[in-house]
């Protein structure tokens, strides 16, 4: 039996306005929980927060531990996450005054265990696959519980605390807190080696997720990729290149920049055409598991297909800003090989079909991309290569240590020269600033331009950079 949580035990989130944090804060207190947490920060996140009744500290310090100990019979829950360090003054005065202290995966174990859950992992698309698990379930009246890293268009938030019987979490892999989690349904949407800070090679990956999945009472995953086909064994397949031998699969019939049709099937039977708005293979791939999901649960296919044509992605997933002098902006998480192909591939199909979701077909891709972590760019500077060799030109922003230490010779200047390597003619230029990127893409960017900020660092203020250059330049007097 895992953690239980008990209502009459006020909970204290340090960091709460952490993604995955945020959340969880926020389904609790709309339960009737306590809640209270610390956050240096102050931004929508927080506000709702607050509108929500959960009490938000600016400082993380010993005073914030008395100051929420203080009224309160019940010695407070304190959680952390991985990105909470343990010399935190906070966390230390927790500790030090006996309160218990739980990492946020042990509260969210709790959630899940507590109700039909769907838990989604993998290495690419959880996001998605679970926000539009979400919105469907959502759009055909099924009112779920969701834990999400990324902002759900349907609910306006990350959390949402519904009143029907499933809760839809995502399963983070990366620091291998997801064997905690015991739901209804696990689903795994493909795996190839990442986060090598904490997976010292691909075969320690595979067996957490194995762990995972045996923990689930039932397991979806994906027949298309190939290590989770030769190392998993799941209930049910699904593919978006055959439809036989799988429970579920959706072959495309119809590519373009602005969404795809395809024809779903299930056991080889063709149930239906639906059309996705969300274009690319990878999205269609993240459709299936989701209508999959909803399958499972009993949601009728004529529901689902209905529903299908609303689909949006998540915040930060081919996030479309604004338009800046003609240049079209979007913004995307991708910070992983597979992931910069993928979004790249997508804005590609739109310059070259002529059929985009943006309101101008663009002319040309303009490829900003931050590298994320110096292990994680180390492992795969090649492959990150190759996949920005798509665009038509690239400006690299300085890498985004996420708290790592520097590597000899591991720099967004090598990154350049790779990419270089393998397409001498491509024009790249290389920032050594935020502000310096934003000159970059007014000095290399054109109308007609597809502007799109990869990465999963601080890249994505792009568009508010461009904005206040814009602001700054309209209040300068004119020349004489």
């Amino acid at each position: 039996m895992g953690q239980q949580l008990d209502r009459h035990q006020p909970v204290h989130f340090i960091g709460v306005g952490g993604i995955g944090m945020s959340a969880i804060a926020g389904i609790l207190a709309d339960r009737g929980y306590a809640v209270s947490g610390s956050d240096p920060r102050d931004n929508a996140v927080l506000q709702d927060l607050r509108s929500r009744g959960v009490r938000v500290f600016r400082e993380q310090s010993a005073a914030t531990i008395n100051a929420i100990r203080s009224g309160t019979s019940t010695p407070p829950l304190v959680v952390v996450s991985s990105a909470v360090p343990a010399d935190n003054p906070e966390l230390e005065e927790a500790r030090r005054s006996g309160l218990q202290v739980l990492h946020r995966s042990d509260v969210l174990a709790a959630l899940i265990a507590d109700q039909r859950s769907v838990a989604v992992a993998g290495s690419h698309g959880k996001t998605t696959t679970s926000t539009l698990i979400a919105s469907l379930l959502h759009a055909t009246n099924h009112d779920p519980t969701a834990v999400i890293g990324g902002v759900v268009p349907a609910f306006g938030s990350n959390g949402r605390n519904g009143q029907g019987a499933l809760l839809v979490a995502e399963a983070d892999e990366s620091d291998g807190t997801l064997v905690k989690f015991q739901a209804w349904l696990g689903v795994i949407t493909n795996l190839e080696l990442d986060h090598t800070d904490h997976y010292p090679d691909l075969a320690a990956l595979i067996a957490t997720l194995q762990r995972f999945g045996r923990g689930c009472q039932q397991l979806l995953a994906n027949r298309d990729c190939p290590i989770l086909r030769g190392q998993f064994e799941a209930s049910h397949w699904w593919s978006i290149r055959e439809p036989e031998g799988v429970a579920f699969a959706a072959i495309p019939e119809q590519l373009g920049g602005d969404g795809t049709v395809a024809t779903f099937y299930e056991n080889g039977i063709a149930m239906g055409r639906f059309t996705l708005p969300l274009p690319g293979l990878h999205n269609l791939s993240n459709a299936v598991a989701a209508m999959a999901a909803c399958r499972l649960h009993g949601v009728s296919f004529a529901e689902l297909r209905r529903a299908v044509e609303g689909l949006q992605a998540p915040g930060r997933r081919f996030d479309y800003r604004g338009t800046w002098h003609g240049r079209q902006v979007v913004d995307d998480y991708a910070h992983h090989p597979s992931e910069v192909d993928a979004t790249l591939a997508t804005a590609r199909l739109m310059v070259s079909s002529g059929r985009t979701t943006l309101p101008e077909t663009p002319q040309r891709l303009l490829a900003i991309f931050q590298p994320h972590r110096y292990s994680r760019t180390a492992e795969f500077l090649e492959p990150f290569a190759q996949a920005l060799c798509q665009a038509d030109a690239v400006i690299l922003a300085p890498l985004y240590a996420a708290g790592e230490a520097p590597l000899p010779g591991i720099s967004s200047e090598a990154l350049a020269a790779e990419i270089q390597r393998l397409r001498p003619e491509l024009a790249i230029t290389v920032s050594t600033s935020l502000d310096g990127l934003t000159d970059a893409v007014v000095e290399h960017s054109q109308p007609g331009d597809l502007v799109l900020a990869m990465g999963a660092g601080d890249v994505n203020g792009l568009w508010s950079r461009l904005q206040q250059r814009q602001e700054r330049s309209a209040a300068l007097p004119l020349a004489a």
